[in-house]
């Protein structure tokens, strides 16, 4: 089984790009991810990982997904080979995204994205303008 799962800081805006045989878009960037544990005395370290997302889901990330923002990844790890220039052969191990999500708290992405609300509207906050056949209110005892 080859599957990822990533949460980390976008270090640069997605970069998009067109495929020269059918025209598709791919859309890379890369995660800064922090390590889980710091050496006494030492500073924090992270992992830069390449990510590559194709078709909707690169357009999807190359329109709201920016520098700095905490986001998450799920997808497969890839490594490909070609020849540069100079006939050396180069390798390059990547994250082939499957699926992408907002991760910063509502807060936090407001500042990366600017206006939440603005971009993607409001949630419903009762049961009369959602779809729901029920509404707690702060004073209900919840059963669960």
């Amino acid at each position: 089984m080859n599957k990822v799962i990533l949460m980390g800081r976008l270090t640069r805006d997605p970069e998009v790009r067109y495929t020269q045989t059918n025209n598709t878009l791919v859309a890379s960037f890369s995660l800064a991810i922090n390590r889980r544990f710091v050496r006494q005395g030492e500073e924090r370290q992270a992992d830069f990982i390449n990510i590559v997302a194709w078709s909707k889901l690169g357009e999807f990330c190359s329109k709201y997904f920016k520098k700095g923002q905490q986001v998450s990844i799920v997808g497969r790890l890839q490594t490909r080979t070609w020849d540069d220039e100079q006939g050396q052969k180069r390798y390059i191990t990547e994250v082939v995204a499957e699926e992408a999500y907002f991760a910063d708290s509502r807060r936090d992405g407001e500042g990366a994205n600017g206006n939440f609300d603005a971009t993607f509207g409001t949630m419903p906050t009762t049961a009369e303008n959602s779809n729901s056949d029920f509404e707690i209110s702060s004073g209900d005892d919840l059963p669960f």
